[in-house]
């Protein structure tokens, strides 16, 4: 690691508020059935944040729907508490997948390597399917996003590997500070 990015590291934040939002259709109508659809992935993300020393100021179960999805989003990113969102699902490449449509526009800046460290990670573990992940990262209004495919194994993977290790780091830097 250079200097630059140790300073940066060092004087970044060492706790963010954290957002989680998990976009699935099918979950949503268990949800509006009044049943109690699992959320392993949104748990795997909650339960890794609080691990590491984050704190969980929102979390939500959204139908992947760009209206519903933007509306989440711009709540979040209005909400001063919320640091990072990390978002979980809709990535992949079928009609219903509108995760990387609905919140693309909405970044000020991207993050490509983590979409392209992610796949290669995921290369590593799955092979050629990697290739068809739409997980992406930025930062909009001043705070991180990061968004996953919908499988527990990749989100775990992405969290440990990537968002974690850099969560403090991004949003510092996503700041200013």
């Amino acid at each position: 690691m250079s200097n630059v990015s140790k300073a940066h590291k060092e004087s970044s934040p060492a706790s963010v508020g954290v957002y989680v939002l998990t976009c699935s259709t099918s979950k949503f109508k268990q949800l509006q059935n009044k049943e109690r659809p699992s959320d392993e992935s949104g748990d795997i993300i909650q339960q890794l944040s609080e691990n590491a020393g984050h704190r969980i100021v929102g979390r939500k179960l959204i139908s992947d729907s760009q209206p519903m999805i933007r509306n989440t989003l711009r709540a979040a990113l209005k909400n001063k508490e919320v640091n990072a969102l990390i978002v979980t699902g809709g990535t992949g490449l079928s009609n219903t997948d509108v995760t990387f449509e609905s919140i693309s526009p909405l970044l000020d800046r991207q993050i490509p390597g983590f979409g392209e460290i992610f796949r290669r990670i995921s290369y590593d573990e799955i092979g050629s399917p990697a290739m068809m992940s739409r997980a992406f990262a930025g930062t909009a209004k001043k705070k991180a996003i990061f968004c996953l495919p919908g499988s527990p194994n990749a989100v775990k993977t992405a969290m440990e590997k990537l968002i974690l290790p850099e969560i403090g780091h991004i949003t510092g830097l996503a700041r200013g500070n």
